[in-house]
């Protein structure tokens, strides 16, 4: 059984590697775009040619048909002679009236005698006859094509009877030259022929150019982000002639170097973890040996050695914990349970809990509230918002262990601000204060905590889209501040 699902993965891969390998490169499909297109528009410049004679006669007749409609439409008006006459001239088309005797009532001569309907000739050899075709039709019409040896060349004929076929109130017949197109269409089939030709040559050039233009950077592009792929963030990503081509490689450039940051923070962020469990659990480990080989029976030492384990214990629970709730705010997990509440009130509560953190180790922290005002917000995590600031204010303080810490309300909001008297941050470090695991060297004393606070800051801040940011000065402290919206 398992030979066979192996088996069927197998043909499954090949069968998927047949059809990438199948399918058409960018520069092919462009090429055979360009080839078809260019093919299409040369045969439908052949396929003119060829029907061109056709077509003339075709529209020709349709054209001579629709002034044969209007004009009879207009017989028996007061106009009509007059409109008869200038659609004669308009279109050099002779019209002959006849009753049904077939004398003319009325006419209008544009070739000089020489259509096929004026002159006695004429009235004699072809009216009267294309008179009795007509009146012996079905249709009481006919529509064909003459020849006349006047002018040597084809003509036109149309005819209609006025009135109802039966009992007919005489005729109208219409007679125009069907001008020679067949010189013309020749001269015109060998000059679209080496149109077409010069076509498909311009075509293949340009399919040819235009598909190396586009995918020749694409295919840089793409081997480029093969080598990122294995590991290489210097690679340059070059752009085309192309505006969508440059976008694409400026952002790939982007992307290469988010991913470097995001590779460097998850060695960072190993190394540091490993760093930060490496020695509690080293800790825990050389006291438990020394209460199982030399404290044992002492009960001073044996709890002095328990209470190391403690802290340690606490320490790395406390790592895990900060590691934990980072990954959730950053993923999105962790949802908002938004309430409103009194600011000044909260603030303060906070800042009581610092009582003993005064007492014990000489802690000064001052509160400076504005006026009471209520905000709408996630209290829980707000609040250790608050804390992770005060935290990092007592461990960068300096000497006098000031920590100031005032509300100020604004239309915006009421922006929050917590400051040390520390020996402040480098300008050019301040945008990496909220990075996971820094932490500034400009302190005195032991810093304690898990390098994560400011980054927990940073996450519960953006979750609730707060502004919020730091201001220093060397040797004067810093101000940690965010502002909570209305």
């Amino acid at each position: 059984m398992l030979i066979h699902n192996n088996y069927q993965k197998l043909i499954k891969l090949k069968r998927r590697v047949k059809q990438e390998k199948d399918r058409p490169s960018v520069h092919t499909l462009l090429a055979m775009s360009f080839i078809i297109f260019t093919v299409i528009t040369s045969g439908l410049m052949l396929v003119e040619v060829l029907f061109l004679e056709k077509f003339y006669y075709y529209f020709k007749i349709k054209e001579t048909q629709r002034i044969a409609s209007n004009l009879l439409d207009a017989y028996g008006t007061e106009d009509f002679k007059e409109k008869m006459r200038e659609t004669a001239f308009n279109n050099q088309i002779c019209i002959s009236v006849v009753d049904n005797k077939c004398y003319i009532l009325h006419e209008s001569d544009v070739m000089d005698n020489r259509c096929l309907l004026h002159g006695w000739n004429n009235w004699r050899d072809n009216l009267s006859p294309l008179v009795k075709i007509i009146k012996f039709s079905e249709t009481g019409m006919i529509c064909m094509k003459v020849f006349d040896n006047n002018i040597n060349m084809e003509t036109l004929v149309l005819g209609s009877v006025i009135g109802s076929q039966e009992n007919p109130d005489g005729y109208i017949l219409f007679n125009t030259a069907l001008e020679p197109v067949d010189s013309a269409v020749s001269y015109l089939r060998k000059l679209l022929l080496m149109i077409a030709i010069l076509l498909l040559v311009i075509g293949f050039m340009i399919a040819l150019f235009v598909s190396n233009r586009l995918s020749v950077p694409i295919i840089r592009i793409t081997e480029s982000a093969k080598r990122m792929a294995h590991g290489d963030y210097q690679t340059e990503f070059q752009g085309g002639s192309y505006k969508e081509i440059d976008e694409l490689a400026q952002t790939l450039t982007h992307a290469e170097h988010e991913i470097s940051k995001v590779d460097t923070m998850q060695r960072d962020l190993i190394a540091n973890v490993s760093h930060d469990l490496r020695t509690p659990l080293t800790m825990l480990k050389a006291y438990a040996e020394m209460i199982r080989d030399l404290s044992g029976d002492n009960p001073v030492k044996r709890n002095a050695h328990l209470q190391v384990i403690i802290e340690e214990t606490d320490r790395l629970t406390m790592l895990v914990n900060d590691i934990l709730d980072l990954s959730k705010l950053e993923n999105g997990s962790q949802k908002l349970e938004p309430k409103t509440f009194d600011v000044t009130t909260w603030l303060t509560e906070i800042c009581s809990r610092y009582k003993g953190v005064s007492e014990q180790m000489g802690y000064h922290i001052t509160f400076t509230p504005d006026e009471p005002v209520e905000i709408t917000c996630d209290a829980s995590k707000m609040e250790r918002v608050v804390c992770n600031l005060i935290n990092n204010a007592i461990n960068y303080t300096g000497e006098d262990k000031q920590v100031f810490i005032r509300q100020v309300n604004t239309e915006e909001g009421v922006k929050i601000e917590v400051r040390d008297t520390g020996a402040g941050i480098e300008e050019d470090k301040i945008n990496k204060i909220f990075d996971k695991y820094y932490r500034s060297e400009n302190h005195k004393r032991e810093v304690v905590g898990t390098g994560l606070g400011l980054s927990i800051v940073k996450a519960i801040l953006k979750l609730h889209n707060y502004s919020y940011g730091v201001r220093s000065k060397l040797g004067e402290g810093s101000v940690f501040w965010f502002c909570i919206k209305k």
